[in-house]
């Protein structure tokens, strides 16, 4: 049997609002249930409260399905026949809907709501809820109040009237405001997590942002990407619309765009930071030499695509008071004092690797290990000491008391020829000797060097200092006021100051030294074995390059960091190590 189901709602304007739906079946559900064929949400009607269904010869048959009556044509029953051409009401709750049918068409279903008469609502009035309750908006005006008088007046009083506390951030002062808590936005991040319930460790003054002198109470060791007057001046303009922000945020009190909470904000829930994406560093730098024309260093904005060459610094001249950094691809020769071929040392097959081989502290080829030593922090290495490095070859031995063996104190020219005056002027014992120098005397072995003929110690002195004699090996004689001397060895800490890179990282897994350092071709002591540009990106690319096992994507946290830029961004280290943060937000959003 098809029905036209009619709706027919009014606006609050007065208008009305018709709405039609075809239903072909025998049997219509009208109830409260949400599946019901007419759905009329109402709690005096039942959830299944009757159908129409057909009952033959055009006529419909209308039944109650559950305790309830219905209303036809104003009489209250349970059961009725319903002839569509002649047409009725149905009542059921506040619903009324008028049964029709024209010629052979469908039966109409017309709904609307029916008004009650206000007399026979008033004595239902006493028994509702909102009789005994004031007006919404009334209420709505007094919670109102009482949020501001529970969360505002009773913060500002109690902060204004209790005694004055010094800022604490270890510790929750005495005396706290109350309800403070209730004005957070958010939890706070995982490196400040303990100062939860200690506001005023970082709101210091109501009202205001959070100041940069705040946040140095304890990150003092942080350092300052560059002074402020010229991270203004280098950083990208901002757009018209965030440059007026700023001015109302500084107008309020907000520190600005080079302002500590500009970077690092806070209540953003238990996160922890994140390091600083390439995007970040290159708004600044991709362009930097248009805004800062006196920069010592080029423009970057992606490691593999545009990245100035590395400037190690190392010392360029004999006798030079400081080093200067130098870019790679001037190839200047380093004047470190010594004279050390890399090659012979590092031959597998030649007599240094011969003579190891013979040496019970070695047993193999020399290897990088044998001389550089790593620090416990796998990124520098500790300085390389003459004796336990070097002596196993290149004897200090001079001469021999008794049983022992005399050996020359190394790194002073003045204790070298107080020790070689005092060698023994008496006739010696020949010399035993197997092997030609370097290597006349293994430690703990029974060789050792004759300087000079017994008679002359100065002429030991003179023959130690020249180019042929003991320190001649590994050093550059020269004189000074006259007298011999040797020219001071100038070997920098750390060769990459502007950026950091970890070796332990590169370890045996990864990389051999000679996969960077070309050790084994380097004949001179001048050659500076520092990694290019070009070798690096043989294995890092810029942040958005896709990862292969050939290829690493390197952002710029990876070997700069903000504050300090010498090491990286580790999160691990914060807070407790400031100086090798990172920024955690990206202050390119705030320049877009």
């Amino acid at each position: 049997m098809a029905f036209l189901i009619r709706t027919i709602a009014k606006a609050k304007s007065g208008r009305e609002i018709v709405r039609d739906r075809s239903v072909d079946q025998s049997e219509l559900i009208i109830g409260r249930d949400p599946a019901s064929d007419i759905h009329l949400a109402d709690l005096s009607v039942e959830l299944r409260h009757l159908s129409l269904s057909d009952a033959g010869r055009g006529m419909l048959r209308a039944t109650s399905l559950g305790e309830l009556p219905f209303d036809v044509d104003g009489s209250a029953v349970t059961d009725a026949t319903i002839d569509p051409n002649s047409g009725a009401e149905i009542a059921v709750g506040p619903a009324q809907m008028v049964v029709s049918r024209e010629g052979d068409g469908p039966v109409q279903i017309v709904i609307q709501n029916r008004d009650k008469p206000k007399a026979a609502s008033e004595p239902l009035q006493g028994f509702a809820l909102a009789s005994a309750m004031p007006s919404k908006r009334l209420m709505a005006w007094g919670f109102s109040a009482a949020i501001l008088v529970l969360l505002l007046s009773i913060p500002v009083i109690t902060h204004l009237t209790r005694a004055p506390v010094e800022n604490d951030p270890d510790n929750i002062a005495e005396g706290q405001v109350l309800f403070d808590a209730s004005w957070s936005t958010g939890e706070l991040s995982m490196a400040h997590h303990d100062l939860e319930e200690n506001c005023e460790a970082c709101h210091t003054t109501p009202f205001v942002s959070v100041q940069d002198e705040t946040c140095l109470t304890c990150h003092e060791e942080l350092g300052d990407h560059a002074e402020a007057p010229r991270l203004a001046e280098g950083m990208a303009p901002l757009s018209s619309g965030d440059a007026l922000q700023w001015q109302i945020a500084e107008t309020l009190g907000k520190e600005g765009p080079l302002g500590c909470v500009s970077c690092h904000t806070e209540h953003e829930g238990p996160v922890e930071l994140e390091a600083a994406s390439e995007q970040f560093c290159s708004d600044c730098h991709n362009e930097l030499d248009t805004r800062l024309t006196n920069a010592s260093f080029g423009n970057a904005s992606d490691f593999g695509k545009k990245h100035p060459q590395f400037r190690p610094q190392f010392y360029t001249e004999h006798f030079a008071e400081e080093p200067k950094r130098v870019s790679l691809d001037s190839q200047v020769p380093e004047k470190s004092g010594l004279i050390f071929p890399h090659d012979i040392h590092m031959s597998e097959s030649g007599g240094v690797a011969r003579m190891a081989l013979s040496l019970s502290g070695y047993g193999a080829p020399l290897e990088c290990s044998n001389c550089h030593e790593e620090e416990d922090d796998g990124v520098g290495f500790a300085p390389v000491e003459m004796e336990p490095a070097c002596e196993s070859c290149h004897s200090l031995v001079f001469d021999r008391n008794g049983p022992n063996f005399r050996s020359l104190r190394h790194g002073d020219v003045d204790d070298l020829m107080a020790d070689l005056a005092t060698m023994d002027r008496g006739p010696r014992r020949a010399v035993v000797s197997g092997r030609g120098r370097p290597g006349q005397f293994a430690r703990g072995g029974a060789y050792y060097t004759n300087f000079g003929r017994p008679m002359s110690a100065y002429i030991a002195i003179n023959r130690a200092l020249e180019p042929t004699g003991v320190c001649g090996e590994c050093h550059i004689p020269t004189s000074t006021n006259g007298r011999r001397d040797l020219t001071p060895v100038n070997l920098p800490d750390r060769f990459l100051l502007g950026g950091y890179f970890d070796h332990a990282a590169h370890g045996d897994d990864v990389a051999e030294c000679t996969d960077c350092h070309e050790t084994d071709t380097s004949g001179e002591a001048t050659d500076l074995l520092i990694p290019n540009l070009e070798s690096c990106r043989d294995c890092h690319l810029g942040e958005t390059a896709v990862k292969t096992e050939e290829i690493t994507p390197s952002s710029c946290a990876m070997c700069h960091g903000y504050h300090t830029p010498t090491m990286p961004w580790r999160p691990e280290d914060h807070p407790e190590n400031g100086g090798n943060q990172s920024v955690a937000a990206l202050l390119s959003s705030l320049r877009r």
